[in-house]
């Protein structure tokens, strides 16, 4: 099976330079088909593995991100559209695996953190639960079915949303009724949950619960906003699949009632007063007064929350939101000779994120914002070429991670974005915060 057809990028690249320039195009095509020729396995069951790039694991939340730049072009190029399908279902047979899990391995091979105490199996590389790591692979499976009308990806769908529905309705009472724990003996006091691996006390919201950031670090307060933000949008999606694809109401009425539960809590909790005194998202809460005013890099990300299908980018609470984000209100905001963006605790001090860089080009009302963005990312690749998780603000050469698939898709995004290829956007939900 060929993974793209490789006439279709070398047109692609060829628009980009016509429209951006030889450097732009260079840059575009080496981020673009780092995914599909470095990253991607077919398995034998007809799935595709996909690693996130220097690590030899498939994170959900990563695989669907990877492929962002990618579903713009599904009816130019049947082969690309087949590549995307392999990789849903196997996202999809992951979470049927073990649903609290974020990496896994492409078999059984018991690779990666299993000196953690929690329910490992052989086949997880990492056990640490997001909100996203759930929904990342619902709004992938959406997108393809949207974009092409195939469903031959969604044979495993209705159980996983099942499982899903049921996760994120239990861990609305993380205390009372959760399973889930986690301790990391040998890592830093970010790769571990307090009180014997329970996590932060919290209170009983509606919203639900999550034991770690999309940066794969602890939370502070353990009901990460964006995150249910993301759950609520995907929420929606599974009642759509659930109820046009396999006539399925019961499913899809489980999956509405606990959009509207969550829809519901973050209207009530979501929201916090900046030092500016502007009402702005907060990050995370606790549901017993704690809340942490912060953007991070990672997506989902308040700033990011467009992209998602929560609001549009001209809503008011989210321009408040943005505006306090990008400044030094941020604490995980960094202003540097080099570069000025959000970084974030997973990084050494003082490192910005171009995946954060890209999203605040995506997100921006003007041109000129977007390509000030894109001027910084051609300026800070350190001669690579390529990405990288995050380099620091005053000297790009100090970088993390050398090859990070994610960071090359989002450089992707916005060149499309710019070129004006950037085709497929998805809908606002109405807002219920604020």
């Amino acid at each position: 099976m060929d993974l793209f057809s490789p006439s279709h990028a070398d047109r692609l690249t060829a628009r980009i330079a016509e429209q951006l320039g030889d450097e732009v195009a260079a840059i575009f095509r080496r981020c673009y088909l780092d995914t599909l020729e470095k990253t991607i396995e077919l398995l034998p069951d007809g799935s595709a593995f996909v690693v996130t790039g220097d690590i030899p694991a498939m994170w959900l939340r990563d695989s669907a991100t990877q492929l962002t730049p990618y579903l713009h072009f599904l009816a130019d190029d049947p082969a690309l559209a087949d590549t995307a399908v392999a990789v849903s279902r196997r996202q999809l047979a992951f979470v049927r695996l073990d649903p609290y899990a974020n990496a896994f391995n492409a078999s059984a091979s018991g690779a990666g953190h299993h000196g953690d105490l929690t329910e490992m199996s052989p086949w997880v590389w990492e056990r640490k639960y997001e909100v996203d790591s759930l929904a990342y692979p619902i709004q992938l499976a959406h997108d393809l079915w949207t974009l092409t009308g195939r469903t031959d990806h969604l044979a495993d769908f209705p159980e996983a949303a099942r499982l899903i529905v049921q996760l994120w309705r239990t861990e609305q009472h993380h205390e009372e009724q959760s399973p889930y724990r986690f301790q990391r003996f040998d890592g830093a006091p970010t790769d571990t949950l307090s009180r014997d691996g329970r996590g932060a006390p919290v209170a009983v919201t509606g919203l639900t619960w999550s034991a770690f950031r999309p940066s794969d670090d602890v939370c502070s307060f353990p009901y990460n906003i964006p995150a249910n933000m993301f759950a609520h949008v995907e929420l929606g999606h599974i009642a759509e699949i659930a109820r046009e694809v396999f006539d399925d109401d019961e499913l899809a009425a489980s999956a509405l009632a606990l959009r509207d539960d969550l829809g519901a809590a973050l209207a009530e909790h979501a929201t916090a007063a900046a030092p500016s005194g502007d009402e702005v998202w907060a990050y995370e809460v606790d549901g017993r007064g704690g809340a942490l005013l912060a953007d991070d890099g990672n997506t989902p990300s308040l700033l990011s929350l467009p992209l998602h299908g929560w609001c549009a980018i001209d809503d008011p609470l989210y321009l408040r939101t943005r505006a306090f984000i990008l400044s030094a209100d941020n604490p995980y905001y960094c202003i540097g000779s080099a570069a000025s963006g959000v970084g974030s605790p997973h990084t050494p001090p003082d490192t910005v994120w171009p995946i954060a860089l890209a999203v605040q080009g995506l997100t921006a009302r003007d041109d000129a914002e977007r390509r000030a963005v894109l001027d910084t990312l051609l300026r800070t690749h350190a001669g690579t070429g390529v990405m990288h998780e995050s380099f620091h603000k005053d000297d790009p050469t100090i970088f993390t991670r050398p090859w990070f698939s994610w960071a090359n898709a989002m450089f992707c995004e916005l060149v499309l974005d710019i070129a004006g290829l950037r085709t497929h956007r998805r809908t606002p939900v109405e807002a219920v915060a604020g």
